[in-house]
């Protein structure tokens, strides 16, 4: 697709001990030293979204306030997945400004909850998009962080199918993660309530995955 748009596309082997189609944090380390050499070697922009500032203020500038209006502010809990967790930090900062008591929550894989501070015990969890065990999120100010929910593989899957099966929605696996939390706040703490989460991208591009066996 990103050829088809013009793009020229350079791909990065992954680590041997890494298991094909899951991306881990030592196969996100291997593409930012290549895409630092590309950069050097081009004198070119790059656009990084684990620290570009456009990534937090995209969300707090826009996707917050969109929400914030479409819904009349009408909503108790907001819960996203951390993956650069720049739609996290965005939404959760334009959401403590409109109203402080908006519960905000990070999401993260049930195998790799560093985040919260508990221990990685699945390294090769399936919930692509996050969960490469990286504490050092820039745009995550731990005082609006009310809360961590993780969620299995296999909740985030069924969520993803159940979002394509009962609602139309053609989602990826970083969506079923937002999805089964959302559940989990409404089943406890939330029980009731109105819980706000992201739909992050298309199913399409999971066609390769087992998402969709």
């Amino acid at each position: 697709m990103m050829r088809a748009l013009g793009a020229e596309v350079i791909l990065v082997d992954q680590l041997p001990d890494s298991q094909p189609g899951q991306v881990s944090g030592g196969d996100l380390e291997l593409v930012e030293k290549t895409a630092q050499q590309i950069s050097q070697l081009r004198g070119a922009f790059r656009a990084d979204q684990f620290h570009h500032q456009g990534n937090f203020r995209a969300h707090y500038l826009h996707t917050g306030p969109e929400i914030i209006t479409q819904s009349g502010g009408g909503f108790d809990a907001f819960c996203d997945f951390a993956g650069t967790a720049g739609s996290f930090a965005g939404c959760t900062t334009a959401f403590k400004e409109f109203r402080g008591s908006i519960g905000c929550y990070l999401v993260e894989p049930a195998g790799a909850p560093v985040l919260a501070g508990k221990p990685v015990t699945n390294p090769s969890h399936k919930i692509q998009g996050g969960g490469y065990s990286m504490t050092d999120l820039v745009f995550v100010n731990p005082e609006q962080v009310d809360g961590y929910i993780q969620v299995s593989d296999d909740d985030a899957i069924n969520a993803a199918r159940r979002l394509a099966r009962t609602e139309g929605i053609f989602a990826g696996f970083s969506s079923g993660a937002n999805a089964a939390a959302a559940v989990q706040l409404l089943k406890g703490e939330m029980k009731d309530r109105t819980v706000v989460i992201l739909l992050n991208d298309s199913g399409l591009k999971y066609l390769s995955t087992d998402l969709w066996e």
